[in-house]
């Protein structure tokens, strides 16, 4: 496990103002080597409007952000073309952009949004902030420096305004958000569960409003924590399901980002074009933290080689389908190169729960499923043996076809990969 590394997992729920309509904010969650990057933006109005304003607000950010803007150079940016567009005919949005780094330090931008919260071990507290101009506006800036088992709340006003104006409701607020959360915290409620505990009592507090109001009725799941959303995603990654009811108050959302503790797997696979730097780069493979996995027989001999170790081979292989694997002392996982990836690849999209082999293919599959992180370095050297026909015939990909294909795979799975060619 890399000790420097903290991963940040983000748990969300949404729900609409209207059932049956989109809703009109918009979470969105990015993975670079710079960092975590969470936007939550909250469309004007409700339904179809409010999300195409939620969505381009969104997308504006993160297309920034590729092209090499800073976070304040990519807020400030969006934000200008926001307050430009208050006008019910124009796409508005009020959003705001959180960036984790590996390291835990953390910077929150908002612009006409509730002020992001800290979750920490054992309470919550809104973040300290601090105001900047804007052409035609103000935003708020909040950093600090997260540690494990610590995290970062946003949500939109509907939560925090949720059941504004009735005597028992009026002044929940930030401060009523905060209390709220550590009260969740003071009994030991599991931290991904809290964004869900937390809508559920928005939710219940517009309907307590209208109910008050008796303006309509509504109709609750029997579970503890309804999902509502037809289109996010649920706990665990589960597709929520819609409960029938009436109009609430307001679009809903709410999204924490926890940090925990990062497991990094690191991949050599290929030997280098140059074997002149052979060593220099089995060095950095084996200075970088986390599990190390070898793949391929040419680079499992540069390694063995480098370390002074000798190259064992599996003598009494389980498996009929997949290759035999290697040992090497101080190395957590040795397998040979082409198949092996090949059939990994193949079962990526298999349960993991399906694994009953024991193989170098079910084990770096694995590793896949458990880490966090993917750390790939990649040998350019030509291997003659892949170019025979017979591969092409059995579908295997070459490393440099099949390596992008894993490193999108993996992406999908929300993991962060990272490839030096060498």
């Amino acid at each position: 496990m890399s000790s420097d590394y903290i991963h940040v997992d983000v748990e969300m729920v949404q729900s609409p103002k209207k059932s049956g309509m989109p809703c009109g904010d918009v979470i969105s969650c990015r993975r670079t080597i710079a960092g975590t990057l969470i936007v939550c933006a909250d469309g004007l109005g409700s339904g179809i409007r409010a999300h195409i304003g939620a969505q381009m607000c969104v997308a504006r950010l993160f297309e920034s952000a590729a092209q090499g803007f800073s976070l304040r150079k990519a807020f400030s940016t969006v934000a200008a073309t926001m307050q430009r567009s208050r006008d019910p005919d124009k796409p508005f949005a009020a959003f705001s952009i959180a960036r984790i780094r590996p390291d835990g330090n953390a910077t929150v931008l908002s612009y006409d949004a509730p002020a992001p919260i800290l979750v920490g071990r054992r309470c919550a507290s809104a973040l300290a902030n601090r105001p900047f101009s804007l052409p035609g506006g103000l935003a708020i800036e909040s950093n600090c420096q997260l540690d494990v088992h610590e995290g970062i709340l946003l949500m939109s006003d509907g939560v925090t305004q949720s059941g504004i104006g009735h005597a028992s409701f009026s002044e929940w607020g930030t401060d009523g958000v905060v209390r709220f959360v550590s009260n969740c915290l003071a009994r030991n409620l599991e931290p991904t569960l809290i964004p869900h505990r937390l809508h559920q009592e928005a939710l219940q507090r517009w309907k307590g409003f209208f109910s008050d109001q008796n303006q309509h009725q509504t109709t609750h799941s029997a579970a503890r924590f309804s999902p509502y959303s037809p289109t996010n995603t649920g706990y665990y990654g589960k597709t929520q399901r819609t409960v029938p009811r009436s109009d609430y108050g307001d679009d809903c959302s709410v999204v924490l980002a926890y940090c925990r503790n990062g497991q990094t797997l690191n991949i050599f696979t290929g030997p280098p074009c140059d074997r002149n730097v052979d060593a220099d780069v089995v060095k950095q493979f084996l200075e970088t933290p986390g599990i190390k996995a070898v793949c391929g027989g040419t680079t499992a001999g540069i390694v063995a080689q480098y370390l002074d170790e000798t190259l064992q081979v599996e003598q009494e292989p389980t498996s009929n389908i997949a290759p035999p694997r290697y040992a090497i002392n101080g190395i957590d996982l040795v397998t040979e190169g082409a198949l092996t990836l090949n059939q990994v690849y193949n079962i990526m999209d298999e349960d993991v729960s399906k694994l009953n082999e024991d193989s170098g293919v079910t084990e770096l599959r694995l590793l896949f499923s458990i880490a966090d992180r993917v750390n790939f370095i990649v040998g350019g050297a030509e291997n003659n043996a892949n170019q025979d026909i017979s591969f092409l015939q059995r579908g295997v990909l070459s490393r440099k076809v099949l390596v992008p294909h894993l490193i999108d795979r993996l992406e999908k799975e929300e993991k962060l990969v990272t490839v030096k060619y060498v």
